[in-house]
């Protein structure tokens, strides 16, 4: 008896793509959390300027997508993600010939006003190919990007740091993302059927149109909160764990490797359990691992690294919960007329307020004259606290998604028997 394909081919091979498209985007800003332990001696830095070099990436992403808003539902996606990605891998280049702590600062700021719009363009593409039904799947596995962001890039990264130099890890992005820019020219298709409902709609008025969308504003506001815990807590992760946690730079690695391997695991099983049970529920479930599992890790002494292992996947297993369900659930808010620029928009709300986070978490903690971050914990609590409120949030968001699916469903799942 032949079972049913969820996926067709090239929707796989759609899957693959921008998994790979978001890896060396995620990579590119995850790999300043572990070389902040190198870069802040290295450069002379304090932990304040090092959260700028964050948020400055963020802010300019920010600025960039709203910019980007109106015009995004006026071209053929594969087009204007191919614009932006070329443009990512130049500031990429650029971040990986710094010198210094101002060439590094505006390097980023550069990256972030084309690398910020990628995101929204791959989730108004998969908006496009795929229906509600399977997008918890679809976003699991895209979500596996973070996770090898995690398993190939930052330890090959960090050992590129360690024996080289900070540079190189940026070098790495750059050759990987130029492999993928050439596959995506060369096999994936445009994608342009929202075009016909765009026809002759003034770019300024399709910006106001959707920023003024009461419900569009709701997932904006929603976006503000789950931005919040990863900005906060990422950029300083590795100075805290080599300083307070007592872990070495040799073992981060094998850190950041093996939570990244469950990660890979769990991801697609979320996505799959997203769509069967609901997608609030899982975020629900993720939400409430996580608070619990930050205020332990954000209040830990000296620890063994095995333990450390342990309370990092789990802490990974609720943010990919949250991840993966809230932007499943946010993908089915816009019409097709809006997706490219309600996209953009929620892409530049999250880095915004990604980049206040990462500034007001450089202000929060500091690091004494021995290394020893002061006030992760309080900076723990904070994040426990956004996720309070987004929890509430997603309720909203939820009640909306049910009252638009009413009418119909968006689109009907076109199995392929195999």
């Amino acid at each position: 008896m032949s079972k049913e394909r969820v996926f067709t081919p090239y929707q796989v091979f759609m899957i693959a793509i921008l998994a790979f498209i978001q890896f060396t985007v995620i990579l590119d800003f995850m790999v300043l959390s572990p070389l902040g332990a190198i870069l802040i001696p290295e450069l002379e830095i304090s932990t304040s300027q090092f959260g700028w070099v964050v948020s400055g990436y963020a802010f300019s992403a920010g600025l960039s997508g709203i910019l980007a808003a109106g015009f995004a539902d006026k071209f053929d996606r594969k087009k204007l993600l191919l614009f932006f990605y070329v443009g990512f891998l130049i500031g990429t280049a650029l971040c990986a010939s710094a010198t210094n702590y101002q060439f590094l600062l505006w390097a980023r700021i550069f990256t972030g006003i084309f690398g910020g719009v990628i995101g929204s363009i791959g989730f108004a593409i998969i908006t496009d190919i795929f229906p509600l039904e399977v997008r918890g799947r679809v976003m699991g596995f895209t979500q596996m990007a973070f996770a090898a962001s995690q398993i190939l890039g930052l330890p090959i990264g960090l050992y590129l740091a360690n024996e080289y130099g900070w540079h190189f890890s940026f070098w790495m992005i750059v050759i990987v993302g130029a492999i993928v820019g050439v596959i995506m020219v060369v096999f994936m298709k445009p994608v342009n059927e929202h075009l016909e409902a765009n026809k002759g709609q003034n770019p300024f008025k399709h910006l106001i149109g959707t920023v003024s969308n009461p419900d569009y504003i709701k997932v904006f506001l929603s976006t503000t909160l789950l931005a919040t815990g990863g900005f906060m807590l990422m950029p300083f992760g590795s100075t805290f764990s080599t300083n307070n946690l007592g872990i070495s730079l040799s073992d981060l690695p094998l850190l950041y490797g093996v939570t990244g391997v469950f990660t890979i695991i769990f991801g697609p099983i979320i996505g799959k359990v997203a769509d069967r049970i609901g997608k609030l529920k899982v975020f629900v479930f993720g939400s409430v691992l996580g608070m619990i599992l930050v205020g332990i890790y954000c209040n830990l002494g000296v620890t063994p690294l095995w333990v450390i292992l342990i309370l990092n996947i789990v802490l990974f297993l609720g943010i990919n919960a949250r991840m993966i369900s809230s932007q499943a659930l946010i993908t089915a808010i816009p019409d097709m007329k809006d997706r490219g620029a309600f996209m953009s928009i929620n892409s530049s709300v999250s880095q915004v307020s990604g980049g206040i986070a990462s500034a007001v978490a450089g202000m929060i903690v500091f690091q004494r004259p021995d290394g020893f971050v002061e006030n992760y914990p309080e900076l723990g609590w904070v994040v426990i606290a956004s996720m309070i409120i987004s929890a509430a949030l997603m309720f909203v968001i939820n009640n909306l998604v049910e009252k638009r699916s009413k009418p119909a469903s968006e689109v009907k799942a076109k199995p392929v028997a195999v």
